[in-house]
């Protein structure tokens, strides 16, 4: 079944680490952004992540997810490195793909420093693995939420999903009835896909930032609440969710929370400085709304696995698979 692994067998996978490296401040681990590596009076963050069903924005979202994931450890990402696998030997495709990596990065800043791009015929779309690097002199893990924090959210939930849905599935979100005003929105949502802006703010007030991508915002809290040891409760209602959001997502049947959610920031601030983090996002020019708390964990609880996401009441142990999912196996089937 496409998608992630589920949170036992990543930690089984993530189990064999290689040699012991003491410079190594934060390893892979599940719910975790980004591994942070000490360099002495810096320390180098570095998050890769793969692209391989957003077809055509395959580079774009690719470059972005990536150094999303390194601007919420509180970097700034500056280096890529591209491997690329491509289906076939089009030469237009090749350099649509080329095109979009390097326009993307330029406008982030970064540079792509290196990778390995070849031909594997046995795909259909391509297939693209990403290495984001940057430094900061602090370093936030995933897991630096503590109970007392208030969950804030950027922008809003689905933000890539909804950009997905205009591009691959147009011809199903017409015949569901959305308008081609709605769809030309969503279609621009592609270009706000990228947290750096308020992860920049918001890493001088954040405990923990993280940033939601596959399974959208609800995996992201599951994420968060696993890494930190804690558990999150958040209001549906007080989930940002922009109209075309909401439109496409209707059409097709799809939860903006249970959906590829970059171009939201998630980030745990303390009650203390709370409203001055609101206030600097909000003079960044970026929306952001609290939608929940972080609540200590229950000793009391004889459980294997706990509850660490809590929404509107209701619990949650395991993360959502991603609702996009299904609408791309029905379309493969075909």
């Amino acid at each position: 079944m496409t998608g992630k692994l589920d949170p036992e067998g990543l930690a089984d996978f993530l189990a064999a680490v290689g040699v012991e490296d003491p410079a190594v401040v934060q390893g892979a681990a599940y719910g975790e952004d980004a591994a942070a590596i000490d360099l002495g009076d810096r320390t180098l963050v570095v998050s890769a992540d793969p692209i391989s069903l957003a077809a055509d924005r395959a580079g774009h979202l690719g470059i972005h997810v990536v150094c999303n994931d390194v601007a919420a450890s509180g970097a700034d990402p500056r280096w890529l490195t591209s491997t690329v696998f491509l289906p076939d030997r089009d030469p237009e495709a090749r350099r649509t793909l080329a095109s979009q990596l390097d326009a993307t990065a330029r406008d982030l800043g970064v540079s792509i420093v290196g990778g390995h791009t070849e031909y594997l015929p046995a795909l259909d779309r391509p297939l693209l693995s990403l290495t984001a690097m940057g430094t900061t002199d602090r370093f936030l893990r995933s897991g630096g939420a503590s109970p007392g924090d208030r969950l804030v959210l950027t922008k809003g939930a689905g933000i890539e999903a909804t950009a997905i849905l205009a591009s691959d599935f147009a011809e199903e979100c017409r015949a569901a009835g959305v308008d081609e005003s709605t769809l030309e929105t969503a279609l621009g949502y592609f270009d706000d896909v990228s947290v750096l802006p308020e992860a920049t703010v918001l890493r001088e007030f954040a405990t923990a930032m993280h940033d939601p991508t596959e399974g959208g915002l609800l995996t992201a809290l599951l994420e968060m609440g696993n890494a930190a040891d804690v558990r999150v409760a958040i209001d549906r209602e007080a989930v940002p969710i922009r109209p075309a959001t909401r439109a496409c997502c209707d059409a097709m049947d799809v939860d903006p929370l249970r959906t590829f959610g970059s171009g939201a920031l998630l980030a745990a601030v303390p009650t203390d400085r709370l409203d001055e983090a609101m206030t600097a996002v909000t003079d960044a020019g970026v929306e952001a709304a609290v939608i929940g708390e972080v609540l200590p964990v229950d000793e009391s609880a004889d459980e294997a696995k706990p509850d660490r996401l809590f929404l509107d009441g209701t619990s949650f142990a395991d993360p959502p698979r991603d609702d996009l999912y299904a609408l791309w196996e029905v379309t493969d089937a075909y």
